[in-house]
């Protein structure tokens, strides 16, 4: 009998659109002869809803017409729960008045908040059914971008520098404001990044080169979290490496971006498309194997499964290599990184997403056991 695969697509997150593209992907890859395939959507507002057409058809869509019909004002009255009944341990049933499906492992193709961040992952646990990628605990630590630095710290491992801006103490005053940006002066030379801790896909980044760009730079920042960080500059190379396993990873083949942009922001990566992209990266066999190892020991020491994708500066003047960030759900686009990357060390597409999908299943019942 097909195991049910539950693809979860869209949330609430500045992501969204991300999601929906990644998910279009993953719904063309999955082994229809394998699975069967329930594609699940999560609107703006929160709303949990089937989609109706048949999965062929549903292909076919644009993440435009995914987007909309997820943004339509309608009630489904989607229920879950773990199954009862005398099925698999750990399957979930989810249900409205219309429908009803049995599923075996979750798919979560969500970026951002309330997808990445261990929300979704921690309420598979609860449900006790298994999911693809990172659990809880290295999910929502590696979604936050200072408690990432603190835990990589331990292993000595270069990072930029930072100067982390709290939402409630920075917007206390205009005395307070202006402390805090003579503070990231005295620190720093310009330029400087502007980073909302808990946001992928480049979202809410900005590269400041003087103090009012980086006061709009914060206010641009703390409109998507509360809490901010202001990084050095490094004048790099960025690479970037996959991540694949469970508790012995293997590395991918890095590959290097070359920005069309100052950097690579989120309209390029997912809208215009006019960076450029160098796979493998026209690295040394050192700095190679360095970024590969440096890569798995960080997936380990940040308890991740599944996969990531860890991003890399390496300097142009002296090849030292730094830490830049981790992406436990990269994107699955067809012009993300990630893949592509996989692509290039010998795995191909929908091998890829089989490959995840028996790692979330090997996982689940390993903890288990």
């Amino acid at each position: 009998m097909k195991k049910n695969i539950l693809v979860v697509l869209g949330g609430q997150s500045g992501e969204h659109e991300v999601s929906l593209m990644s998910a279009l992907s993953v719904l063309k890859a999955v082994d229809e002869k394998k699975y069967g395939i329930v594609p699940v959507g999560i609107s703006k507002q929160g709303t949990w809803k089937f989609f109706d057409e048949p999965l062929n058809t549903l292909r076919e869509k644009s993440w435009q017409e995914l987007r909309d019909y997820l943004e339509k004002e309608e009630e489904q009255d989607l229920s879950l729960r773990t199954n009862t009944q005398k099925d698999p341990k750990g399957q979930l049933v989810l249900w409205n008045q219309h429908r009803k499906e049995a599923i075996d492992l979750v798919f979560p193709v969500l970026h951002g908040p309330l997808g990445e961040d261990g929300t979704i992952q921690g309420m598979c646990e609860m449900l006790n059914v298994p999911y693809v990628g990172a659990g809880v605990l290295a999910s929502s630590v590696a979604m936050d971008k200072a408690m990432t630095k603190n835990i990589v710290s331990t292993l000595g491992i270069l990072q930029a520098e930072y100067h982390l801006v709290l939402k409630e103490e920075y917007q206390k005053n205009e005395k307070e404001r202006e402390r805090q940006k003579q503070l990231i002066e005295k620190r720093f030379s310009y330029p400087v990044f502007i980073k909302p801790a808990n946001l992928g896909s480049s979202v809410g980044i900005t590269k400041a080169h003087n103090a009012q760009e980086l006061l709009e730079g914060i206010d641009l920042a703390l409109s998507f979290d509360r809490k901010v960080l202001v990084e050095e500059f490094i004048d790099a190379r960025e690479i970037e490496c996959g991540i694949l396993g469970n508790y012995s990873p293997k590395a991918s083949l890095p590959s290097e971006i070359i920005p069309h942009n100052e950097f690579y922001d989120y309209r390029d990566k997912y809208f215009d498309g006019k960076s450029q992209f160098v796979i493998p990266a026209k690295l040394t066999k050192e700095q190679r194997e360095k970024i590969q190892d440096q890569g798995k020991r960080i997936f380990k020491a940040m308890g991740c499964t599944g996969l990531a994708r860890i991003d890399f500066f390496v300097e142009k003047t002296t090849g030292a290599i730094y830490f830049n960030e981790i992406n436990t759900m990269p994107g699955f686009t067809k012009i993300s990184m990630y893949p592509k990357m996989w692509e290039a060390t010998g795995i191909a597409y929908e091998a890829l997403i089989e490959e995840l999908i028996e790692l979330g299943f090997r996982r689940f019942h390993k903890n288990e056991g």
